[in-house]
C-alpha cells in the first residue's frame, strides 16, 4: 500500500473517530477517549478502540458517572523503561515501504547499540527542542532517527499537525508537510508494544515530555514522530524512544500556547513550526 493510500485511510479513520468523539461527549459514556492520532498517527489500534466504545455505548450509558470515576484510575502511565533489559546490541530490520519523501539511505542493521543515550536537537523558529533518546528501550528506532537526522532528512521541514484534548501532541517528520510522507522504509514497533503484547489496545498515558513514533498500523514506523506537550492517552501501539529536555519543553510550551489552526482539537499549529535543522550530539 502506498503512503498516499495510507494517508487517505488515516484521514477516513480520523473522520470516523471525531464523529465518535462528538457522540461520546453528548452521552458521556467514558471519561477516557483514545482519540485517533490523526493522519499517520491514526492507526488500527486507535480505530479499534474507538469502535469498541461505540458498540458499548448503549450498555454503559446508564453507568456513565461510575465509569468516569474508574476510567482514569485504569489508565496508567508508561514506565518508560523495560522490565527485561535488552542485550548490549541488537539486529534491526528496515524494509522497503513506498517512495521516499526525501532521499535518505537505510540505517545500519547489525550490532545496533541497545544501551546509553544520545541527544538530538530540533532547531525551530520558536527555539531549540533538545531530546534525549534512549537506546535501551527502543534501539532500532533511535538508530533510525539518529541516522535520518545525520543525513539531514528532517532539515527544513514543518511540523504539520497539532492536537489537544485526550491527545496533546505536535507531529513532525514528514518532508512533504502533508502527513503522508516517509523515508521509503519502515520498521517494527518497539517499547511498549513488544512488552505489553495482549494488552495492546488498552489505553495508557504517554507522559508530558515524551517522544514517540507515529505510524499507519502495526510495524509501519518511518520518519514521523510526535512530541507530547502534555499527557496523552493512547493504546500502547506507538514506540516511545525518548524525552524532551526542560529547555525543549519551554519551546514546546510556546508552540502549544499559540494553539491549533481551525479546529481547536486537530489541525496545523496556529503558528508555523519549522525544523531548520536536526543536530546529533552523541
Amino acid at each position: 500500500m502506498s503512503n498516499e493510500q495510507r494517508g487517505q485511510e488515516a484521514l477516513d479513520a480520523l473522520d470516523k473517530a471525531l464523529k465518535s468523539r462528538d457522540r461520546a461527549e453528548k452521552s458521556k459514556p467514558l471519561a477516557v477517549v483514545a482519540m485517533s492520532a490523526v493522519a499517520i498517527l491514526a492507526i488500527v489500534g486507535v480505530v479499534w478502540f474507538l469502535a469498541t466504545r461505540d458498540s458499548e455505548e448503549d450498555v454503559v450509558a446508564d453507568d456513565a458517572e461510575s465509569t468516569e470515576q474508574t476510567s482514569e484510575a485504569q489508565v496508567e502511565p508508561l514506565a518508560l523503561e523495560r522490565e527485561n533489559p535488552l542485550p548490549e546490541t541488537v539486529t534491526c530490520s528496515y524494509d522497503d515501504a513506498g517512495e521516499a519523501a526525501r532521499e535518505v539511505s537505510k540505517p545500519q542493521t547489525e550490532n545496533v547499540p541497545a544501551t546509553g543515550e544520545v541527544t538530538v536537537t530540533l532547531q525551530t523558529g520558536q527555539g531549540p527542542i533538545p531530546m534525549t533518546l534512549d537506546r535501551s528501550v527502543s534501539p532500532c528506532t533511535v538508530n533510525a532517527f539518529v541516522h535520518m537526522s545525520e543525513q539531514g532528512y528532517f532539515n527544513d521541514t514543518v511540523c504539520h499537525r497539532m492536537t489537544s484534548g485526550a491527545l496533546n501532541v505536535l507531529q513532525c517528520g514528514d518532508p512533504t508537510g502533508t502527513g503522508s510522507g516517509g523515508p521509503g522504509f519502515q520498521f517494527a514497533n518497539e517499547y511498549p508494544t513488544d512488552e505489553m503484547g495482549a494488552q495492546t489496545g488498552k489505553p495508557v498515558t504517554y507522559p508530558r515530555g515524551t517522544v514517540a513514533m507515529a505510524n499507519s498500523g502495526p510495524d509501519t514506523n518511518g520518519s514521523q514522530f510526535f512530541l507530547n506537550y502534555d499527557d496523552s492517552q493512547l493504546p500502547p501501539d506507538y514506540t516511545y524512544f525518548g524525552k524532551i529536555t526542560d529547555e525543549g519543553m519551554d519551546t514546546l510550551g510556546k508552540i502549544a500556547e499559540a494553539g491549533v489552526e481551525g479546529d481547536p482539537n486537530n489541525g496545523a499549529p496556529a503558528e508555523e513550526v519549522r525544523i531548520s535543522e536536526a543536530t546529533v550530539n552523541k
